[in-house]
């Protein structure tokens, strides 16, 4: 189940977290003095990816997909 909440229902101490977080600040909640919630920004769970970010990092062998000798009994 989605839980949703407009940001003028939550409490001004709750908002003042939310900020914190969104800047960056590490923001835990406790229960029982035990950390059981972390809030997070939703851009730094869920970025953009670009396509081709990684070009000419990646480099593969002439023979990547030669046959390996390791392998030369089973498939001889």
């Amino acid at each position: 189940m989605l839980y949703q909440i407009k940001q003028s229902e939550l409490p001004p101490k709750i908002q003042d977290l939310i900020d914190s977080a969104l800047l960056g600040t590490p923001v835990f909640i406790e229960f029982d003095n035990k950390v059981m919630v972390q809030l997070l920004p939703i851009r730094q769970l869920f970025h953009q990816r670009k396509a081709g970010s990684a070009k000419g990092m990646v480099k593969m062998a002439d023979d990547f997909d030669a046959p390996l000798e390791d392998f030369d009994e089973y498939t001889s």
